[in-house]
C-alpha cells in the first residue's frame, strides 16, 4: 500500500500558472520594470506587476546554467575540468581563467554564482555537454520543462544577443527549482568560500542586509539593467522576489519580502496525522476509525481569505480496514480555486469481529467458527 501511496504522488499540487494581482493599497511601490514576488512552496503569485513581459535578463541567467550544471553532475562536483584557451578572455566579470589551469565543477560553480563569472560559465557549458552550443540547447529544454514559456536562452552568462530573454515569472519558477537543487541551494546562500587558492564573495548584498535571506542571483548589463533574484524564509515560508531593470533593487526587495511576510502568512491546512473524521465501521469490534491525513497542506492566506474544505469519505467502512490505507480525500479551496488536497487515510485498523446472525445459528456455522474459519 505504501507503494500504492507513493505512485499517486504528490499531494498538495504547486499552481505556477496562477497569478493573482493582489497588489493592495499597502503593496509597496517598486521602481522595476517588471516585478513578482511568489510563494516558494505553492507558486502562488503575491505581487505581480509585468510579470510576463520578455526582457534582457542579464546575469541572472546563471542560475540555469548552474542548474543545468548541477543536475549533470549529480551531486559530484569534486570531477576536475582542465580549461581551454577558447573558454578564456570573455567580456564582463571574470575569474581570469588560464589555459591548462585545472578547477574542479565545485570551484567552477561557487566562481558562477558568487563572483559571476562569465569565463566559468562557458567552462562549466562546454565541460559538461562537449560544446557550449549544446549546453545552451539543455538549458532551453530545462525551460520548457519548468514551464518558462516566456524564455530563451542564447548563451549560459547573460550576455547575449536579443534572442536572450525571460520574463519576472519564469524567473521566478527558476527560483523555486534552484531552492530544490541542494547544490544551487547551498551555493547561492554561501556569503563567502576560499577553494582552490581563488576566494569569492557573494554579489548579493541581501544575505548582510536581509535577515532570513537564502540567497539567489544579482545581474547587471546596459540592455538588462540591474537585474535581480532573491529568496528568503520566514516561520517556515519561503518567498523568491524577482525585479527586472530597477535601479533600486536592494530597497525593493526588502520592501516585497516584508510585505509577503506580513501580508499572506503561511497557514497549515492539514497536518500530517490529523484526524478529519470518525467513519463507522461495519463487521468489527471497533466501531469506528480516523480518517487522517495523509501529508501536510499548507497555504499563504491573506487577512479575510476564507478556505473551504470538501471531505470525500464513505458513509461507513466494511471490515477488515488495515491502517494506511487510502480512505478517501481531503480538498480545500479559496472561492472556487482549489489551493490543495491531500489523501486520507485510516488512522487504525480494524479486524473482521463479528460474524453474521444466520452463520452463528446454524451447526456447522458453529462449527467453522469454533475451528477458525469464520
Amino acid at each position: 500500500m505504501r507503494k500504492q501511496l507513493l505512485a499517486l504522488g504528490v499531494l498538495c499540487a504547486l499552481l505556477p500558472g496562477l497569478v493573482l494581482h493582489t497588489q493592495a493599497a499597502e503593496a509597496p511601490a517598486v521602481s522595476a520594470a517588471s516585478a513578482v514576488l511568489m510563494d516558494g512552496e505553492t507558486g502562488r503569485i503575491l505581487y505581480a506587476n509585468n510579470e510576463n513581459e520578455p526582457r534582457a535578463i542579464a546575469s541572472i541567467t546563471k542560475l540555469m546554467t548552474a542548474l543545468v550544471a548541477a543536475e549533470w553532475a549529480q551531486g559530484d562536483l569534486s570531477r576536475t575540468v582542465t580549461i581551454r584557451q577558447k573558454w578564456t578572455g570573455i567580456e564582463g566579470t571574470s575569474l581570469y581563467l588560464r589555459a591548462g589551469e585545472k578547477l574542479t565543477l565545485e570551484t567552477l560553480l561557487y566562481g558562477l554564482l558568487l563572483h559571476s563569472g562569465n569565463d566559468a560559465a562557458v567552462a562549466l557549458a562546454a565541460s559538461c555537454a562537449g560544446d557550449v552550443e549544446t549546453f545552451v540547447g539543455w538549458m532551453n529544454q530545462r525551460a520548457q520543462d519548468l514551464g518558462m514559456t516566456n524564455t530563451h536562452f542564447s548563451d549560459p552568462n547573460g550576455l547575449g544577443d536579443e534572442n536572450h530573454y525571460s520574463t519576472a515569472l519564469d524567473m521566478a519558477r527558476l527560483g523555486a527549482a534552484c531552492l530544490q537543487n541542494p547544490t544551487v541551494a547551498k551555493i547561492t546562500a554561501t556569503r563567502s568560500i576560499t577553494l582552490e587558492g581563488r576566494s569569492f564573495t557573494n554579489h548579493n548584498k541581501l544575505l548582510w542586509l536581509y535577515p532570513g535571506c537564502t540567497g539567489m542571483k544579482t545581474g547587471y548589463t546596459r540592455q538588462a539593467g540591474r537585474t535581480l533574484v532573491s529568496s528568503a524564509e520566514k516561520e517556515g515560508q519561503t518567498l523568491i522576489c524577482v525585479t527586472l531593470n530597477d535601479r533600486n533593487d536592494w530597497t525593493d526587495h526588502q520592501a516585497l519580502l516584508d510585505y509577503g511576510f506580513e501580508t499572506f502568512p503561511r497557514q497549515v491546512l492539514a497536518e500530517e496525522g490529523e484526524t478529519f473524521r470518525q467513519v463507522p465501521v461495519e463487521g468489527s469490534l471497533l466501531r469506528q476509525v480516523p480518517a487522517v491525513a495523509w501529508g501536510e497542506v499548507a497555504w499563504p492566506l491573506r487577512e479575510g481569505e476564507t478556505v473551504r474544505t470538501e471531505i470525500d469519505l464513505p458513509v461507513s467502512v466494511q471490515a477488515p480496514v488495515t491502517q494506511g490505507e487510502i480512505a478517501g480525500t481531503v480538498t480545500f479551496y479559496v472561492g472556487d480555486r482549489k489551493v490543495g488536497e491531500t489523501y486520507l487515510v485510516w488512522g487504525k485498523s480494524a479486524g473482521l469481529d463479528v460474524v453474521s446472525p444466520d452463520s452463528e445459528r446454524s451447526p456447522l456455522g458453529f462449527l467453522k467458527k469454533l475451528a477458525g474459519m469464520e
